[in-house]
């Protein structure tokens, strides 16, 4: 007979202060850590008209030199009234000691991506390194994303390479951090 389990003696933190001390090669992106919450927009050529959503984003850390990420999205109307979920992926983020970042991002549409990037103050660039994808995922060939740091507040713009089309302007959003 299996004896019961216990509780996960490693959890994950998500408040500064709280759960295991982060470790120092997180140092570069300690703002990030906690939960994030706002709006955005987004366009592309293949799409007939643009569209607005909210997001959340958490980043989480157990102590070691890599960040836990998890985003989910929802479309939502001009009063903001929400309408469908819409993009959500999850992965991780290693910070090297050189202030380089490697981030691995899984997406429920069949598509995983590899990107490669540096901190530089409050702003985290990056690209893609490989774009997998499932037999029937979209064609994805390249993304690229800024993340950045100002006044409480993190702004994300991600361009996108698609279904044929070059690397342009995708997604922009402002989140807040979210007191819970």
């Amino acid at each position: 007979m299996l004896e019961p389990a216990q509780e996960n003696p490693f959890p994950d933190s998500h408040v500064l202060g709280e759960g295991p001390e982060p470790h120092p090669q997180l140092q570069p992106v300690l703002g990030l850590i906690g939960r994030w919450h706002g709006r955005g927009s987004g366009e592309y050529p293949t799409l007939e008209h643009g569209f607005r959503y909210e997001q959340e984003i958490t980043f989480s850390h157990d102590g070691r030199p890599f960040l836990c990420y998890e985003s989910r999205a929802w479309l939502i109307d001009d009063s903001g009234t929400a309408l469908r979920p819409a993009g959500r992926e999850t992965g991780w983020w290693r910070i090297l000691p050189d202030a380089s970042v490697e981030v691995t991002l899984a997406h429920p549409t069949g598509i995983v991506e590899t990107y490669v990037g540096r901190v530089s103050g409050t702003e985290i660039e990056m690209a893609t390194d490989t774009v997998g994808l499932t037999p029937r995922a979209k064609e994805v060939t390249g993304m690229t994303r800024r993340y950045t740091l100002r006044d409480g507040e993190l702004t994300i713009v991600q361009e996108m390479a698609a279904v044929g089309q070059p690397m342009q302007h995708h997604l922009q959003a402002r989140l807040s951090p979210r007191k819970d």
